[in-house]
Parts: structure tokens; sequence; C-alpha cells
């Protein structure tokens, strides 16, 4: 279930943005402050309106906002908890675009999946960081979408749990979903994703494997600093 843009315009923030994205893969989405990143994100999960979007070949506009909301899954740079409620409780209201559908499964699998078990119980204003990020992720993934469009998940966790998040979004792709992320560690897009789309002013400098994407020539003329890559694939840590 492939999911496609054409010609994405948002004035000030996107200018004719065209790509198609594959399931199975972690695309990281990357570029400097103000480039059009969370803009084409939200396009992608059809909450702005700027072009034509399409999943497996329909328009995006098209289907039921319920079928919408099955097939894709949107963690947005701030999501709100209204309620100081349970791991359990936050988990299962990702299975509100299934109403009637039993939902046990799913919610039980979301919670493994982000190492939750021993949380389940525990209220949302006593999560570190690091554990509010996996529940909200998790309520994303009760929701089983095919899929995943995150913006900033890594934003304020320190590294030992944007590595450990970074390696749940990639078993995420490895199990069949496509995952979408919005980044601004350039490393964690070079060791954890599949392929990177850098924005500049609106447009994509550069689209590929990160190692194609984020050269250092490409990475000096989008960002306008001086940057090398150090160590291994992997493993790999810009300097600056």
């Amino acid at each position: 279930m492939t999911l496609s843009a054409n010609a994405l315009e948002l004035p000030g923030r996107l200018d004719g943005i065209s790509l198609t994205l594959r399931p199975g893969e972690l695309t990281a989405i990357v570029g400097p402050n103000g480039a059009g990143k969370s803009s084409l994100l939200a396009c992608l999960a059809g909450l702005l309106d700027g072009g034509e979007v399409r999943l497996d070949g329909m328009a995006l506009d098209e289907a039921h906002p319920h079928d919408r909301a099955k097939a894709i899954g949107f963690l947005p740079q701030t999501p709100e908890v209204a309620w100081d409620v349970t791991v359990e409780t936050l988990v299962a209201l990702g299975r509100l675009p299934w109403p009637g559908a039993p939902g046990g499964a799913a919610i039980e699998a979301a919670i493994a999946a982000m190492d939750l078990e021993h949380l389940r119980v525990r209220r949302v204003s006593r999560l570190s960081g690091g554990e509010r990020a996996r529940a909200l992720l998790a309520r994303v993934l009760a929701g089983e979408p095919s899929w995943l469009l995150a913006d900033e998940p890594l934003a304020n966790l320190d590294l030992a749990h944007a590595a450990a998040l970074m390696g749940k979004l990639r078993k995420q792709a490895r199990e069949g979903r496509g995952v979408v992320v919005v980044l601004h560690d350039l490393a964690a897009a070079m060791n954890h994703a599949d392929r990177v789309v850098v924005l500049a002013d609106g447009g994509i400098a550069a689209d590929g494997t990160p190692a194609e994407a984020m050269t250092p020539d490409l990475i000096g003329a989008v960002w306008k600093v001086r940057a090398r890559w150090l160590g291994e694939p992997g493993a790999k840590a810009l300097s600056i």
C-alpha cells in the first residue's frame, strides 16, 4: 500500500513537492527550521489540503474519515493527553477508528511492542519523557494502521531513549508498516532510516539512502555548516 503525494503546494511552506513512499521502509524527513517538514507530514496524513495525496492509488480526500484513520496513524509534534488516564486506557484510545470492533489483542500487541507491560496501570502524569513517548506511540499502533507518521518523536528524549524509540520505529517498518518520521537529529536519520528526504525552502533538496541524501556537501549547502561523518555504518556521528 503506497502513499504518494503529487505537487503539494502550501504558500510559504511547500513548493510543488512530489514523492512516493513505500511500505516496509523507515523514511526520515529532515531539513532546517522552516523547511516545511511538519507541513509535508500533515499533508501526507490528510490534515492539510495542499495538493493530491493518494493511498494505494485512491485520493486520500475521497476516503471516509474512519477509513483514513484506520490506514494512517499520526503522532503530532506535541500530542495532547486531555485526561490523566492509565497507560492501558491511553493505548486503548487508539481503537477509536474501529467502533464496535474487538480490539483487546491489538491493544495488548501495542503495549508489548513498546515494552509497557509493567507500566499499564501507571497514570500518564507519572511517566518519564521516554515512557510517555512510548505510550503515545502505542496508542497509534493500537489502531493497526498501515502507515505510521510521527512528527519529531525524539524531541526532549535523552540519547538512550531516543535510540530505543528509533529502534522500535525501525522494527515497525521491518514488520511491513510504512514509517515516516520528521527528525532534526541527522545522526539518527543516518543510522536508522532506509530513506532520507531532505527539505529546503519548501522543496526537495535530496532524496535517497541516508549516505546518498546527507553528504557533507549537501549538509553544507542546506544547513550552512561544514560537517563530516565519523564512525562505522550504523553508528555514525556528525562532526561540525
